[in-house]
């Protein structure tokens, strides 16, 4: 790019050799696509039920105990990065 940029400031062409090799020959696509993961997509299903479980007892504890804060300060951010992880996969399967 720079190269063309330096020929266009000062009037000279470009070598034979530079426009000789500026176009494209040949493109390759292979299928990196991968049928969805039966381990991972089991994997999410137990991180969802320990999230569950997670916000239950944190609930549970917040009622039961003096705590100076609410429960969704630690619920909520647990949920985010869990919904995103999970976006994140199945985006990514459903693009292929």
């Amino acid at each position: 790019m720079f190269v063309h940029l330096m020929h266009l400031i000062t009037g000279r062409p470009p070598p034979p050799e530079v426009t000789r090799e500026a176009f494209v020959k040949e493109v390759r696509v292979y299928d990196t696509s991968a049928p969805r993961s039966q381990r991972m997509e089991l994997f999410i299903l137990i991180a969802w039920i320990l999230i569950g479980v997670k916000h239950v007892l944190v609930i549970w504890a917040c009622q039961h105990y003096p705590v100076p804060f609410h429960p969704l300060w630690i619920n909520f951010p647990t949920w985010l990065l869990g919904a995103l992880a999970t976006g994140i996969y199945y985006a990514r399967k459903w693009r292929r």
